[in-house]
C-alpha cells in the first residue's frame, strides 16, 4: 500500500534495478533520498546522513574532512527515551491506576485508537519507578539525568521528573523522542511541565505533532498552531490532522521556518481570553517579517 495516500488495493512499487519508486495511485515517485525527504519529511543533508548511517558509511563533506566541530554521539540518549516512551505507554495499559488515566482521558473526547497514534502514556506517582525500569547501569542512569528525565539533586539523590501525569512524547523531524509534555490529571501545579532544555531537545526548534502532520499527508496545504498537546490531540480525534502547538513558549521564528517549509499558509488558532490574544499578537509580530510570496498567515 502507498504510504504517501490513503488506498485498499495496493499501487506502490520499488524497482531496486532502476532505484526509484513509484505510486500509480496518487502518482508519488522519487529515489530512495526522496522517499526519505517526502515519507520522513528531512531535508537532503538529513536525508543523506539518514541513508547513510542505514548502511554503515561516513559522510563526505566538502573539503574531504567532517566539520570542524566533532559530531557527538546521542544515540544513548535517544535510546533511553525510547525505552522511557515505551514504559510510560506501558503504565497506560497495565497500571493498577490505568482506569483512572483512561477515563479521564475519555472524559475528554480521546479514543484508545488516537491515544495509541500520538503514543500516549502515563507516568505512575512514585519518585523512582522510571529509574526502577532502566535499571541500576550507571551509563543508563547518566544518560536519563542527560534526557532530563531523571533530576539529580544537590546530594546525588535522583528522582524521576514526571510524576502522576498524562504523558506526550514529543518527536523531532525523524520520528525519534526528543523530549515529553506531562499534564496533570487532577488539580496540581504546574499543569503543564516539559522537558528541560537537552543535547537533544531544543524547545525553539521543535513543535508537538509536526512530525504527525508530515506522516499523514504528501501536500500539506496549511498547518494550524494551537496552544497545547491536548488541542493536537482533539482536533487529530475528528481527523484534523494538520495541527502542531509549540512548546511552551511563543512561536519562534525557528519554529516558523519549519512551518513554512512544510506548508504554504499558517493559520493560528488560540483561546479568546487575554493569554491568547497576547499570543497571537505575538504570533503575528514574529510571523510579519517572515511573509514572502507563496507564504500565508492567518
Amino acid at each position: 500500500l502507498c504510504p504517501f495516500h490513503g488506498e485498499k488495493t495496493p499501487s506502490f512499487t520499488v524497482s531496486q534495478e532502476k532505484q526509484f519508486y513509484h505510486c500509480f495511485g496518487c502518482g508519488a515517485h522519487g529515489s530512495a533520498l526522496g522517499f526519505l525527504m517526502n515519507h520522513r519529511g528531512l531535508s537532503f543533508v538529513e536525508a543523506i546522513e539518514e541513508a547513510a548511517r542505514g548502511v554503515g558509511l561516513e559522510v563526505p563533506y566538502e573539503g574531504g574532512a567532517a566539520p570542524s566541530t566533532p559530531k557527538v554521539d546521542y544515540s544513548p540518549i535517544y535510546d533511553v527515551l525510547q525505552r522511557a516512551q515505551q514504559y510510560y505507554s506501558r503504565q497506560l495499559r497495565a497500571h493498577p491506576d490505568r482506569d483512572r488515566v483512561v477515563n479521564y482521558l475519555k472524559a475528554r473526547g480521546l479514543s484508545g485508537e488516537i491515544a495509541k497514534r500520538f503514543s500516549i502514556g502515563f507516568a505512575p506517582d512514585s519518585w523512582d519507578s522510571l529509574i526502577q525500569f532502566i535499571g541500576p547501569d550507571d551509563e543508563a542512569q547518566r544518560n536519563l539525568i542527560a534526557s532530563g528525565l531523571v533530576v539529580e539533586n544537590d546530594n546525588k539523590r535522583r528522582y524521576d521528573r514526571f510524576r502522576d501525569r498524562i504523558m506526550f512524547p514529543i518527536l523531532d523531524r525523524r520520528g525519534r523522542v526528543i523530549a515529553f509534555g506531562g499534564r496533570v490529571i487532577d488539580k496540581g501545579e504546574p499543569k503543564y511541565l516539559n522537558s528541560p532544555e537537552t543535547p537533544v531537545f531544543h524547545k525553539r526548534r521543535e513543535l508537538y505533532g509536526l512530525f504527525q502532520v508530515r506522516r499523514s499527508k504528501t501536500n500539506v496545504e496549511r498547518i494550524l498552531v494551537v496552544e497545547g498537546y491536548m488541542d493536537v490531540v482533539a482536533l487529530g480525534q475528528f481527523s484534523v490532522n494538520n495541527a502542531v502547538a509549540s512548546l511552551g513558549t511563543a512561536t519562534t521564528t525557528e519554529q516558523l521556518e519549519m512551518l513554512f517549509r512544510t506548508a504554504p499558509e499558517v493559520i493560528f488558532c488560540y483561546d479568546g481570553d487575554s493569554a491568547g490574544r497576547c499570543a497571537a499578537w505575538r504570533a503575528l509580530e514574529t510571523t510579519l517579517p517572515l511573509i514572502k510570496d507563496g507564504r500565508r498567515a492567518g
